[in-house]
């Protein structure tokens, strides 16, 4: 398949999991989805901010370590993000703690912004600054997705990204909200129930891939990187859902959202939710 340029746009943050073990992963919506994207073989840009702690060089060497490039990544007075999930005694994922910190304060400028615009597609992770970013990207004529889920607003949106759960009635409700809103595509997940995408005329779904679940961290944002590298290459909404899929299911078959050595933190560090 010919090689496209993706880039990503957004949060990255260190996971902290604090239950039978206490250790933490690289993670974020925007991070997660460059990396998937790498993974499965497209050249692939990360914008985005952490502060001068260990924390933002672990970051930025999982980026580069997997051939990202980091031209993107700013580093801005304040902490590193991070998120605290709680993992029960039965398993079941909490997440207690969220600071966003730098990643919240970062706004792509407008040198970034046409740099950004280079690329064949774009996708907005979690950011405050998701509505200027998508309507000043799609002015350019960059094909430009957003995590719905994690920022708000449809407008300027080729593809609208949501999640329901295994609720198929809500899903339909929130597909069509976003078409309504101003988004060309609606795709919205179900976890085990799979996935739907409308375009305002058609439905179209795709059951989930069956795995032995791990950790459901970063699932969905394998299934957006799938999607993209196939919809990206002008791939069929049908083939681009079942490749979301796939990414999801690899995903759900590890701790973390991506293979990577984990680091063991300790119990004192995990703050109240």
């Amino acid at each position: 398949m010919t090689s496209l340029r993706f880039a990503t746009v957004g949060d990255n943050t260190i996971d902290q999991y604090f239950g039978d073990e206490n250790v933490s992963y690289v993670g974020g919506n925007a991070v997660n989805v460059a990396v998937q994207l790498r993974l499965l073989g497209n050249e692939v840009d990360y914008a985005g901010a952490v502060g001068d702690d260990e924390d933002g060089r672990r970051i930025r060497a999982a980026l580069e370590e997997r051939g990202i490039g980091v031209d993107g990544l700013e580093v801005l007075p304040g902490i590193t993000s991070i998120s605290q999930i709680i993992v029960r005694p039965d398993g079941e994922r909490v997440i207690g703690f969220e600071d966003f910190a730098t990643s919240a304060d970062y706004r792509p400028d407008t040198a970034r912004l046409d740099t950004l615009s280079r690329c064949t597609v774009v996708h907005i992770g979690m950011s405050p600054f998701a509505a200027e970013i998508r309507r000043e990207l799609k002015r350019r004529g960059t094909l430009v997705s957003q995590d719905c889920a994690v920022s708000a607003g449809y407008d300027s949106l080729d593809v609208a990204f949501g999640s329901a759960g295994a609720d198929e009635p809500t899903a339909r409700r929130l597909a069509e909200e976003a078409l309504a809103g101003g988004a060309t595509l609606a795709v919205v997940t179900q976890g085990a129930a799979g996935s739907i995408a409308y375009d305002g005329t058609t439905w179209w779904s795709q059951a989930a891939d069956p795995v032995t679940v791990v950790d459901t961290t970063g699932a969905g944002d394998s299934f957006i990187a799938g999607f993209l590298s196939v919809y990206g290459r002008g791939g069929s909404i049908s083939e681009s859902l079942a490749s979301g899929a796939a990414s999801a299911a690899s995903t759900c078959g590890r701790l973390g959202a991506f293979e990577q050595p984990s680091l063991a933190i300790s119990p004192s560090e995990r703050r109240p939710a």
